[in-house]
């Protein structure tokens, strides 16, 4: 039996930089440091986080005065950003850079005058944020059905905005089916769905040809974890989520010759190589490192969080 592993696979910039906002704000200020619900979306990073001092909070009627909070890497609303300025809450935001390039896209469509159809998942923190950016003229479609029954003020002018977290070809469709009705839909200018997602979506779609099982290092609760493993399913391959080695079932692996291991891109390494230490004692004799493409994304910190070491 040989092992796969995709490429790239993992952390992405923005998780990246949401886990580091956290560390250097606990090193700077100390604990506790508060944070908006999950950093990210992984059981091990937020566990990890915790025991470092980080507590994390549904709402920010938790936080007590004077007190530091982190907004997610999902973003947040703008009432939540004036819930914490009334408060004087001292924020650090690790709002991916990408989320808040979709923040803004909704701005600017909704200062033209356009409503604007955000495609998305209800109720994932990104969604919320998203559509808490206007106070109105805003609609959320998760399938082509719900594009068929949507009601609009003025078909003519409409925008559309995405989160970052889809598959790329459910987004294709839905943009499809959106051009279909409302042929001067505008949209964004340019794609909102996120490098890393695209790309480990395509790396899935590389090794699936080369693989009779396909298993996705991430939490449930993770959106791109869970689009790769559709991703998989969508091609006709078999294919499992797991949080971590233990949750492996070997009984999978029964008949099985090649098989695939990503990870979504709140997901850290050493998850993936317990998976693979784990693959090895079920027999697996061969670990292969697929080629693909190489990122070299990084985002800014920010400027309270700023050291001199960097």
């Amino acid at each position: 039996m040989e092992v796969l592993l995709a490429h790239p696979r993992g952390f992405c910039a923005g998780v990246e930089r949401a886990i580091i906002i956290v560390e250097r704000a606990l090193e700077l200020h100390g604990a506790p440091i508060y944070v908006r619900h999950e950093i990210v979306h992984n059981k091990y990073v937020v566990d990890s986080l915790r025991l470092k001092g980080a507590v994390f909070v549904d709402e920010l009627a938790e936080v007590p005065a004077g007190g530091t909070v982190i907004f997610s890497a999902h973003g947040v609303s703008q009432a939540v950003r004036r819930e914490a300025e009334m408060r004087a809450l001292k924020v650090f935001d690790a709002t991916c850079p990408l989320v808040t390039k979709v923040h803004v896209e909704v701005t600017r469509m909704r200062a033209e005058g356009r409503e604007v159809i955000m495609i998305g998942h209800r109720g994932h923190p990104e969604s919320v944020g998203t559509m808490g950016q206007a106070d109105g003229g805003m609609h959320l479609v998760q399938s082509v059905e719900d594009v068929a029954s949507l009601t609009v003020r003025d078909p003519g002018r409409l925008a559309y905005v995405m989160q970052t977290t889809l598959s790329v070809d459910d987004a294709e469709s839905m943009v499809k089916a959106l051009r279909a009705r409302f042929p001067d839909i505008a949209g964004p200018k340019k794609g909102d769905i996120c490098y890393a997602t695209q790309n480990r979506q395509d790396a899935v779609k590389f090794m699936v040809s080369q693989c009779d099982l396909i298993i996705v290092v991430g939490s449930p609760n993770s959106s791109n974890s869970n689009r790769l493993r559709e991703v998989a399913l969508s091609r006709g391959i078999e294919s499992y989520m797991v949080d971590n080695a233990t949750q492996l079932d070997s009984a999978w692996l029964q008949g099985k010759h090649r098989i695939g291991l990503t990870a979504g891109a709140s997901a850290p390494e050493i998850l993936v190589q317990e998976v693979v230490a784990s693959l090895r004692e079920m027999g697996a004799r061969q670990v292969t490192q697929l080629a693909g493409i190489e990122e070299n994304v990084t985002f800014p910190l920010p400027k309270g969080l700023v050291t001199k070491a960097g």
